[in-house]
């Protein structure tokens, strides 16, 4: 009697990566809004992404639908019981606590060690790229020993790139302008600034020279405590403040405007994916370390003057005499020209890989 054919045994199928984010929050959210955003992206990504977080009050109107595939935690005091990760991050300088260090050293000593990424402020300064991917060996601590490396975010092919989600494309080209616009009692017809800032010195001119006819949305916190500072009371029919909304639907505001004044590092990428017209407000520094910052950006950019002087007016950055610069007269020729120039940048970014994707590969690489 012939035998049944002996058929091949399937190729069992490898757990996801499991990924430890450690975020802290500084003061304005920008620190657990890019953590999300990585979270979201590589769980979308089929990663398993933990989220550890000193404060995670922001998520509930950041990401109330949370995201599948990533777990929020509070800052440990003790590792969790399946030991660290196959990959660490640390965001933005944040310091892994103890007791999660000695995780990754008695990983590294039973079996694949962690790739331990330092994952570092967004500039476009010409030190990103010697610096990116560059080891940092720990010589005391609990982990002392093990190899940090550092990975910076940034704009051209030599950094670690800007976060992208993978269905982006396909949000913007299935967003309707029109619907949302009426949607928030707006016309088509109007000029829509979103606000989003610290405390401008050229609020006030800007907002004078948009006009009465300007429909501003003005963002929770300090945007809403500027204009309910300098503005007369009660606020003009076209000056909206908004309540707290979630990631996306702060993307689509960004869509919508016809000019998005934005702050930090995230809002300044979501800014570049909208494509339309921005300022950027720079986080300041005390020792104007800002100021250069700023200046490699708008290089980068490709900035007409116009935008400079409005970059330099919003900021407060001094002209070449030392005194203040005003805020230029921004016509629909302005905006139009500053539109083609962020669109420009845009395109290069796409060509790109994203954030998550170089991180993916770099871990794969070091792992």
């Amino acid at each position: 009697m012939p035998q049944a054919p002996t058929l091949p045994s399937a190729t069992p199928i490898p757990p996801p990566q499991v990924w430890d984010i450690f975020c802290q929050v500084i003061d304005n959210f920008g620190d657990i809004g890019v953590c999300w955003r990585l979270a979201a992206d590589l769980a979308q990504r089929g990663r398993q992404v933990r989220l550890w977080v000193d404060d995670g009050q922001a998520l509930a109107w950041m990401a109330p639908q949370g995201a599948p595939g990533v777990t929020v935690h509070a800052w440990p005091s003790q590792a969790p019981s399946g030991g660290a990760g196959d990959v660490v991050i640390e965001a933005f300088g944040c310091e892994i606590p103890a007791a999660f260090q000695h995780a990754l050293a008695e990983r590294a000593q039973q079996q694949r060690p962690s790739v331990w990424i330092n994952l570092e402020y967004l500039s476009a300064e010409d030190y990103v790229e010697r610096c990116h991917r560059l080891p940092s060996r720990l010589m005391s601590g609990p982990a002392a020993g093990l190899t940090r490396w550092f990975f910076y975010p940034g704009f051209s092919s030599g950094t670690g790139g800007l976060l992208r989600e993978a269905d982006l494309p396909q949000r913007q080209a299935g967003f309707s302008r029109s619907a949302w616009r009426a949607q928030h009692g707006l016309q088509d017809s109007d000029q829509v600034f979103s606000l989003f800032c610290y405390e401008p010195p050229a609020f006030l001119q800007a907002f004078a020279s948009a006009g009465p006819g300007t429909q501003w949305l003005v963002t929770p916190g300090r945007a809403t405590a500027l204009v309910q500072q300098l503005l007369p009371q009660p606020l003009a029919a076209h000056v909206h403040l908004l309540a707290p909304c979630s990631q996306p639907a702060f993307d689509e505001m960004l869509w919508a405007s016809d000019l998005n004044f934005v702050r930090g590092e995230d809002s300044l990428v979501r800014a570049l994916w909208a494509g339309q017209p921005f300022v950027w407000h720079i986080y300041p520094q005390d020792d104007n370390a800002h100021h250069a910052k700023l200046d490699a950006f708008l290089d980068w950019l490709q900035a007409p003057a116009s935008l400079r002087q409005a970059h330099a007016a919003w900021n407060g950055i001094p002209g070449p005499d030392g005194g203040a610069v005003a805020w230029p007269a921004v016509t629909a020729t302005e905006l139009q020209q500053w539109a083609q120039c962020v669109q420009v940048a845009r395109n290069s970014l796409w060509a790109q890989p994203s954030l998550a994707e170089q991180l993916m590969a770099f871990a794969d690489e070091k792992g």
